[in-house]
C-alpha cells in the first residue's frame, strides 16, 4: 500500500472486487480485543522518502510499467510518478503505466487524489478499488516491469475471507504450500514477483521475518529461483514508532524467464565434501568452502543504522560496498547474510561436517506448560498453603530471571519458594473426585472472572485440568537476552511456556555443558528470530537445530560452568569450552574459534543495538492499514 500490510485456503467462486466488509472496519473482539488496531489491520504506512527512494532504484526507464499491489493512500504510485517524469514519461503516458490496488475504498479514493495532481483526470483508471488477489486471478491482467510497495502484514487467523482463500489459491498455484502460521504480506509478494516481465523487479517494505522464520522458508526459497539478484538494505532504527515491526526492504533484480527448479520448493541438504573427509574431526575451514547446491540467485545485505542514511544517498551508492552471497541450501535462514562470505563458509563447513550434529541428536526440546492463566494457575507458597493444595502444586519455574546459573537446585528452588516467587503449579488430576472445599471455592472464583472461558481453558475438560505437566531435564531460555543459556533441572520442577524444557537422551550433564560453546552460540544467532526489541527468541525447533559436538565428551563439567555463569564469568566459561570441545576434541584452529566468537559477537550487537535505536514519532510518516 501507500506503505501498508494485511494476514493469510481453497478455491472460492469469483466475487464483486468492491469488498462488502472492508478490513478496515472489521470487528476485533475476542483473543484479539485491546491489540492496537493498525497491528490488526496490518496498518503502518511507508515515509515518502523511503517510497521516492525504493522507485529511484525500481524505476528505470519512462516506459516501465508499474504495479503497487495495495496502494493504500498511494504514496508508492506518487512517488513511481514523479520518477517517470523524471525520466521523460508525460502524464498521459504516466497514467497508462501505473496500476495500483486497494481494497479499501476510502484508502483508493484518497490514492486516486494523490495522483490527480501528477495526471489529471487519468488518475482514475490507475486506481482499482478491489481485492488484489481477485484483481490476480482476472484473464488477461497485465505483467509488469516493476513491483513495489509495502504489502500489509496481517496474521492469517485476522485476514477474513473470502480474501484469504483467494491468497491461498494463488500461492498453491505458484508452488508455495501455506500454513495457519503465513501472514498474508507472503501471498502478495509471491503474487506480485509472478506479475513480473523478464528481468524485472521488486521494490518492497517487508517485515524482517523474511529472514528468518519459518513460514517464510518456502518464499525464500521462491525468491532465490526468481530472480537473479537479491539485495536487502537492513536497519537499526524502527521504520514504524508504534509496530514494534523490524523491516527490510527487499530490492529482487533479473526476474527470470522461467523460475529455476528451486521455486517450486526446498532443495535436499548436502553436505559438504571436505567435511565428509576430516570426520570425525573438524580442521581448519579456511582451506576449502562448503560444497552444497547453489542456487543462480546472489544475496547481499546492507545495514544501515538510520532510515535516513539510506535514504540520504542513491540506492547505487547505498548498495555500492555490497558483497553478494551464493544461496547454498534452502534450510538456510538469510539472516546469515549479515555474515561474511568467510563466516557464512565456515558455518556451512561446521553443520555438515561428521563431528558437528544438531541439538535433537541428543535431546528433544518442547514448550513449557500452557496453563492457559498465569496468573490464576500459577501460585505462591502462601496460596498453595491457604487452599490445602500441598498434594497437587508440584514445583514451578515460571521465569527466566529464577535461573541464576546453569543448573537449578532442589535447595535453590525452596528458597525461591521462601521468597514468595509464585513458583507452584496447580495441577489436577482429570479423575472426576470431588474438589477438597477450599480447592472449589478457588475454581469457583476462577469462573467468576471468566478464566474458563479463555480458549485454551475452554477447549479442555474439565477446563481446570492441564495437561502436559512433566519434569524435563533442562530448561531451554526461549527468549535470549545475549547467550543461549540451557539450565539443568535438578529441583523436579516443570515451566511453563515462557521457558522451554529439555528431555535428554544422554547424560544431561553432558549435554547440557557441551551447550556452552561459541558454536552454540554463534549457531543461535542464525536459527533463532529476533525482533523490535533486541531479544532473540528461540522455537523448539530452532533451539534443536543448534550446533554442538556429536560425541559427547570433554565439556567443561557443569559445576564449574554454573560456577562461572553466576559470577558473571560467562566468557571465561565459553573460552575454557572452547580450548575443552571446539580446539581439543573438534580440532578447529584458532582462527576458526576466533571466527565464532566474532559471529556471535556480531549478530548479538546487532540486536542490541536495534533496542537501544527508536524512530522518532512520525509526522513524515503516513500511518498504515491494509489491502
Amino acid at each position: 500500500m501507500g506503505g501498508r500490510r494485511m494476514d493469510p485456503q481453497p478455491p472460492e467462486p469469483p466475487v464483486p472486487p468492491e469488498p462488502s466488509a472492508p478490513l478496515a472496519r472489521r470487528a476485533t473482539a475476542g483473543r484479539f480485543a485491546g491489540v492496537d488496531a493498525g497491528k490488526l489491520r496490518g496498518g503502518y504506512y511507508t515515509s515518502p522518502e523511503v517510497a521516492s527512494w525504493l522507485c529511484s532504484w525500481a524505476v528505470r526507464a519512462a516506459s516501465d510499467s508499474i504495479l503497487e499491489p495495495s496502494c493504500g493512500d498511494g504514496v508508492f504510485l506518487a512517488a513511481a510518478a514523479d520518477r517517470l517524469g523524471e525520466l521523460g514519461a508525460g502524464a498521459a503516458a504516466i497514467a497508462r503505466q501505473l496500476a495500483g490496488v486497494e481494497i479499501v475504498p476510502a484508502e483508493a479514493a484518497a490514492a486516486r487524489e494523490r495522483l490527480r495532481c501528477r495526471v489529471g483526470a487519468r488518475a482514475a483508471a490507475a486506481v482499482v478499488a478491489g481485492d488484489f488477489f481477485d484483481w490476480w486471478q482476472r484473464p488477461g491482467r497485465r505483467r509488469f516491469d516493476a513491483a513495489i510497495g509495502n504489502p500489509p502484514f496481517i496474521r492469517y487467523q485476522t485476514f477474513p475471507e473470502p480474501h484469504r482463500g483467494r491468497a491461498m489459491v494463488i500461492l498453491a498455484r505458484l508452488g508455495l504450500k501455506p500454513n495457519r502460521l503465513t501472514n498474508i504480506w507472503v501471498p502478495f509478494v509471491a503474487a506480485a514477483a509472478a506479475t513480473l516481465v523478464e528481468g524485472g523487479r521488486l521494490a518492497l517494505v517487508l517485515p524482517a521475518e523474511l529472514l528468518q522464520v519459518t513460514y517464510a522458508a518456502q518464499l525464500r526459497s521462491f525468491l532465490a529461483g526468481r530472480f537473479s539478484r537479491i539485495d536487502l538494505v537492513a536497519c537499526n532504527e524502527l521504520f514504524f514508532a508504534r509496530a514494534e515491526q523490524e523491516v527490510v526492504l527487499l530490492l529482487a533484480d533479473g526476474a527470470l524467464r522461467q523460475p529455476s527448479a528451486r521455486a517450486a520448493g526446498p532443495a535436499p541438504t548436502v553436505r559438504s565434501g571436505r567435511s565428509a573427509r576430516t570426520a570425525p574431526a573438524v580442521r581448519a575451514v579456511s582451506a576449502a568452502p562448503a560444497v552444497a547446491p547453489a542456487s543462480p540467485c546472489r544475496v547481499a545485505l546492507t545495514a544501515a543504522r538510520t532510515a535516513a542514511e539510506v535514504t540520504a544517498r542513491p540506492p547505487a551508492s547505498v548498495l555500492a560496498g555490497a558483497v553478494p552471497k551464493t544461496i547454498r541450501h534452502d534450510e538456510e535462514k538469510w539472516l546469515q547474510y549479515f555474515l561474511t562470505a568467510r563466516e557464512i563458509d565456515l558455518m556451512r563447513e561446521l553443520r555438515g561436517a561428521a563431528a558437528v550434529t544438531a541439538l535433537r541428536t541428543h535431546a528433544t526440546v518442547d514448550v513449557g506448560v500452557v496453563t492457559g492463566n498465569n496468573a490464576f494457575f500459577v501460585l505462591s507458597r502462601r496460596r498453595v498453603e491457604d487452599l490445602a493444595l500441598e498434594a497437587c502444586a508440584p514445583p514451578l519455574v515460571s521465569r527466566s530471571a529464577q535461573l541464576k546459573g546453569a543448573r537449578i537446585t532442589e535447595e535453590e528452588w525452596r528458597a525461591l519458594a521462601a521468597a514468595g516467587d509464585r513458583v507452584h503449579l496447580l495441577h489436577l488430576a482429570r479423575n472426576g473426585a470431588p474438589l477438597p472445599p477450599a480447592l472449589a471455592s478457588y475454581i469457583r472464583e476462577g469462573e467468576a472472572g471468566g478464566i474458563h472461558r479463555g480458549y485454551k481453558c475452554s477447549i479442555r475438560s474439565p477446563w481446570y485440568a492441564v495437561p502436559a505437566v512433566w519434569v524435563p531435564d533442562g530448561f531451554v531460555f526461549r527468549q535470549i537476552h545475549d547467550f543461549p543459556r540451557v539450565v539443568r533441572n535438578q529441583a523436579g520442577a516443570t515451566s511453563t511456556d515462557t521457558i522451554h524444557r529439555l528431555r535428554c537422551k544422554a547424560d544431561p550433564e553432558l549435554v547440557i555443558a557441551s551447550l556452552y560453546t561459541h558454536l552454540t552460540a554463534a549457531s543461535a544467532e542464525i536459527e533463532g528470530r529476533s525482533y523490535g526489541g533486541g531479544v532473540l527468541e528461540l522455537e523448539p525447533t530452532e533451539a534443536e537445530r543448534l550446533l554442538v559436538p556429536a560425541r559427547l565428551a570433554a565439556a567443561l563439567p557443569l559445576a564449574e560452568c554454573d560456577r562461572l555463569v553466576r559470577a558473571g564469568m560467562l566468557g571465561q566459561a565459553l573460552a575454557e569450552s572452547d580450548r575443552l570441545i571446539l580446539a581439543g576434541q573438534l580440532g578447529l584452529a584458532r582462527a576458526d574459534c576466533a571466527a565464532l566468537r566474532e559471529i556471535w559477537v556480531k549478530m548479538r550487537d546487532r540486536r542490541f543495538a536495534r533496542r537501544r535505536v527508536r524512530r522518532p514519532p512520525a509526522s513524515a510518516q503516513s500511518a498504515a492499514g491494509e489491502a
